[in-house]
């Protein structure tokens, strides 16, 4: 029998509550899942906090291609503490607080060792419905069905498992907050964009395209780096006055009254395009319009949106050859999940970094479906999930 959750719970599955996605959108269902003990390099973690992210509403809503695999627990973003661990993992312990991330960090191939990718090479992102090593499941509901996984976290269940090469370990010392887990996807993807990817230097201008949570967190972090002009792209002229809070310093409506494109304004406005531009809308056409305004020589646009499966951009050749601008496309903000996480989480309690301004709701596990309400209504920037007493 599985433990109902106990001190002695290790080694055993623990019987516990599951969001459930049994059918794409349609509501989740709280019921109680079995979930299985760590295999090797593999370990089990009780969440605390989760939080909702728009890839969750992707999958929830996805009916007609191979990613679409139901029962499934979603969830990608959150905070917890280590359970129990399975063989072979010797960086985390029962207790340890941790960041599980949809990107590995082994930090044993050629991609994790090097400056230059954040692209783990043993274990590639996919969007697989099983463990990274194993074809399999940890997770089955009471009659002994599998329930699959998503983007190797799955935090929309009180106790998850995760392989070791997507989790990172937090310092002891350091307050387990809610905004915390915010560091396992959107605000990382956003801010490692502008600090990473990008490289954004100070005095420099960057142009923003969507100002969702990714997008205000591009913002966040290029003004950290010390980018001058900061400018937001969306078509809610509302976004303005939130992003002021992360940077932004102007605002251009997508749908220009003047009948000329967002991307003939930024034009304009910045004297020849933007030396930063980023895409965060998932749309091909705004890859495009990013792309434009961006400026000729040196010019970088980095997509970070997701659009639906099979879409193309569509750019000119001659463009690309005679402009010498650059189009980069990268996951989690190209940052190393085990090195640049703790980075971040330090400048957030130094109060460098804002985190907890991106929190606008909370709401109880019982209420998780409210959570996909506000972000489907728009009206949240990120909405917290609390899953388990601290």
């Amino acid at each position: 029998m599985a433990e109902k959750v106990s001190g002695g719970s290790r080694g055993k599955p623990i019987r516990c509550r599951g969001a459930v996605c049994r059918r794409p959108s349609e509501p989740l269902v709280i019921e109680e899942i079995i979930v299985a003990p760590p295999m090797p390099h593999e370990v089990r973690i009780r969440i605390i906090y989760t939080s909702l992210c728009h890839s969750d509403l992707l999958f929830w809503k996805i009916k007609d291609f191979a990613a679409a695999m139901f029962p499934r627990i979603l969830g990608h973003e959150a905070i917890g503490v280590v359970e129990s661990v399975g063989e072979d993992v010797n960086e985390v312990s029962e207790g340890d607080t941790v960041i599980p991330t949809f990107m590995a960090d082994c930090g044993e191939c050629g991609d994790c060792k090097s400056p230059k990718s954040n692209l783990c090479s043993k274990l590639p992102f996919k969007s697989s419905h099983f463990m990274p090593r194993y074809e399999t499941s940890r997770f089955t509901d009471l009659k002994g069905e599998a329930i699959y996984h998503f983007l190797s976290v799955s935090s929309f269940s009180e106790y998850t498992v995760v392989d070791i090469a997507h989790v990172t370990k937090i310092d002891s010392g350091i307050p387990l907050t809610k905004a915390a887990g915010l560091l396992g996807c959107g605000v990382s993807t956003g801010v490692g964009a502008a600090w990473r990817t990008a490289n954004v230097e100070p005095g420099s201008t960057v142009a923003i395209f969507g100002l969702g949570s990714i997008g205000l967190a591009v913002a966040e972090g290029a003004r950290l780096c010390g980018a001058t002009r900061i400018i937001g792209v969306d078509v809610n002229e509302d976004k303005f006055e939130v992003g002021k809070k992360f940077g932004l310093t102007d605002f251009v409506k997508a749908a220009n009254s003047e009948n000329k494109s967002a991307s003939e304004v930024i034009i304009e406005m910045t004297d020849g395009g933007a030396d930063y531009c980023f895409e965060c809308v998932g749309m091909a056409s705004v890859v495009q319009e990013a792309y434009a305004c961006c400026r000729k020589g040196w010019g970088k646009t980095i997509v970070l949106g997701v659009d639906k499966p099979g879409s193309q951009v569509s750019i000119s050749s001659r463009d690309i050859l005679t402009t010498g601008k650059s189009l980069i496309g990268v996951l989690f903000g190209g940052l190393k999940p085990k090195s640049d996480i703790p980075i971040l989480l330090n400048r957030y309690i130094n109060k460098e970094l804002q985190l907890d301004e991106f929190v606008t709701h909370e709401v109880p596990f019982e209420d998780i479906n409210k959570a996909f309400d506000l972000l489907i209504e728009g009206k949240c920037l990120r909405c917290v999930i609390c899953m388990n007493d601290q």
